[in-house]
């Protein structure tokens, strides 16, 4: 259901180096700095479809003329926390979080808590500047810069360097333009659609604008600079179905202006790396993205699906209404009005609970918090918050269930209610590899209700001591097969199915990284993901602080 996003085939980029050297005077000594370029949910597939056609030149010409690096997240994609690994250097297994999702076993409660982690570029002898950076904190660093200005999933607060910088930026370039779609949900409806692209061209416009002020005349004296795009992101999950045409959602009538959009948004992004390197021609280059993007197959699993199975697992019952849906496509995927949510929608299906005083007086300090930051009530379904998720509203039963789901953004995630862990603990851990391997043997008689086939790819367990787990994990990780709308289960029955929330997800196979740097030679290869934070060391000359993650990329030229 949905296409992998590398199945969007593209024919080999032509030569541009004609072009690239009349666009920017050739390096021909070591560059005297570095300009980085981040690409939050960026998808490279689509990108070189569309560098093939000659519509993003001047990535094109970047990636003609440096080194080329596929890039492996691993299992890291689906932590949600690229951008925190970029800031402080650390897998996940390598001192970093599993998820941002925090569970409190005495309480029995989660919140999505932000970086706590000191970036590791504190560490860098060198001038740098940051625009927009996710999970960087800028009060733990020499960098000056601004954070949470248009970010998606910011995990830090809004933040200026100088004092006030933030406040000038905002001065002189407005608000951010898209606000209302960094956590848009559109493909109900083609006017929220259209309205939507047009405002995150526009960010990226805004974006470029805004960048190109800091570093050439606000704060010129860099020898690096970060800048992370953030419209890539919130665009490719709402209008996935648009540049998928086997997603089942390409033909309403939201698919092709999702898909127009996507790709203006993209060129809008080439145009801003063209803008920065003309701004900037003594430095080198390197633009890079984590991970790439496809089809969502996680939010209805994780947030909705899971959640009710181990309820009925638990209690031999159903908790969640048995959903009516007016209209559906001919195989069965619900659909939703122009006008409603899918939030909406499942608040009708899965009501929310009574839950402890800790919770609730946990969830209204959080609300009086994001109300300091300047974070409006539109914002209730950003991803720090979570009392909208389904999964959340089954916390009143956790301390009484042998097994509960996690709420998930990426992938599903399960705890066993643990002797000597959790408060309430119901399993011994004499028990737990048996428990734990029941659940999975529910997992894999579970069939999608709208195809049929097994809901699960692969589970995989983590590597830590169950009783010393960090509250950051679960027992085990669930990675969907393609996208289940609905599970059938022997004993558990039907649940769902329930309509699709966001198109586009953390699925890609690939990110990439282009390097444009003499001591870097023009090749192709393939690299960790967590080798991009030791290369910017390397090409700086810094020496990269022991005890973290990754190598750096270091073929010399020929």
């Amino acid at each position: 259901m949905g296409t992998r996003a590398s199945q969007l085939r593209c024919p080999p980029l032509r030569p541009v180096r004609q072009y690239f050297d009349g666009l920017v005077p050739a390096l021909a000594m070591t560059p005297s700095r570095l300009l980085v370029i981040g690409l939050d949910g960026f998808e490279i597939s689509l990108a070189e479809a569309m560098m093939a056609a000659g519509e993003l030149p001047h990535l094109q010409a970047l990636a003609a003329n440096g080194a080329v690096f596929d890039i492996d997240h691993g299992r890291a994609r689906a932590t949600g926390l690229a951008w925190e690994q970029v800031a402080t250097g650390r897998a996940p297994d390598e001192g970093g979080r599993w998820s941002a999702v925090r569970f409190d076993p005495q309480t029995y409660t989660v919140c999505q808590e932000p970086t706590r982690s000191a970036p590791i570029f504190a560490a860098l002898d060198a001038r740098m500047v940051v625009f927009d950076p996710p999970y960087f904190d800028l009060s733990r660093t020499s960098a000056r810069g601004v954070t949470n200005w248009g970010a998606h999933d910011p995990g830090v607060a809004a933040h200026g360097k100088p004092l006030g910088l933030d406040r000038e930026l905002l001065h002189r370039f407005g608000p951010y333009a898209a606000k209302p779609w960094i956590y848009g949900f559109t493909w109900p409806s083609q006017d929220r659609t259209l309205e939507a692209g047009r405002a995150l061209a526009e960010a990226v416009r805004q974006r470029s604008r805004a960048a190109r002020w800091l570093l050439h005349e606000r704060l010129p004296d860099w020898d690096l600079a970060l800048v992370t795009i953030s419209e890539s992101h919130s665009a490719i999950e709402q209008f996935w179905h648009g540049v998928d045409p086997d997603h089942p959602l390409h033909g309403l009538p939201s698919g092709a202006p999702a898909g127009r959009a996507m790709r203006e948004i993209y060129r809008e992004i080439d145009r801003l790396c063209g803008d920065l390197q003309r701004m900037a021609p003594d430095a080198g280059m390197m633009v890079f993205a984590m991970h790439g993007m496809g089809a969502n197959q996680a939010d209805v699993a994780a947030m909705a699906l899971l959640p009710e199975l181990m309820y009925r697992l638990a209690f031999g019952q159903p908790h969640a209404a048995t959903p009516v849906w007016p209209n559906h496509l001919d195989n069965g995927i619900p659909l939703l009005e122009p006008d409603q949510s899918w939030h909406q929608a499942m608040n009708t299906l899965v009501p929310a609970q009574p839950v402890s005083g800790s919770f609730s007086r946990l969830a209204r300090l959080r609300r009086r918090i994001q109300g300091r930051l300047g974070r409006s009530r539109s914002d209730a379904h950003r991803p720090d918050a979570l009392e909208w998720m389904p999964a959340a509203r089954y916390q009143p039963f956790w301390e009484h269930m042998p097994a509960f789901a996690f709420p998930a953004f990426y992938d599903g995630q399960i705890r066993l209610n643990l002797a000597g862990r959790e408060r309430s603990g119901r399993v011994p851990i004499a028990q737990f590899e048996a428990v734990r391997d029941g659940v999975v043997d529910a997992l894999h008689r579970t069939r999608c209700a709208i195809t049929g086939l097994p809901v699960v790819e692969e589970i995989w367990f983590p590597r830590s001591d169950p009783l010393l787990r960090s509250d950051f994990e679960p027992d085990l990780f669930i990675q969907w097969n393609e996208t289940p709308l609905g599970f059938d289960h022997p004993t558990a029955g039907r649940i769902g199915p329930y309509p699709f929330r966001r198109t586009g997800g953390h699925t890609g196979e690939r990110g990439f990284a282009y390097i444009d740097w003499p001591g870097i030679a023009p090749r192709r290869g393939r690299r960790s993901a967590f080798d991009i934070v030791p290369t910017i060391f390397h090409l700086l000359g810094q020496a990269y602080p022991p005890g973290h993650s990754g190598q750096a990329i270091t073929q010399s030229r020929p």
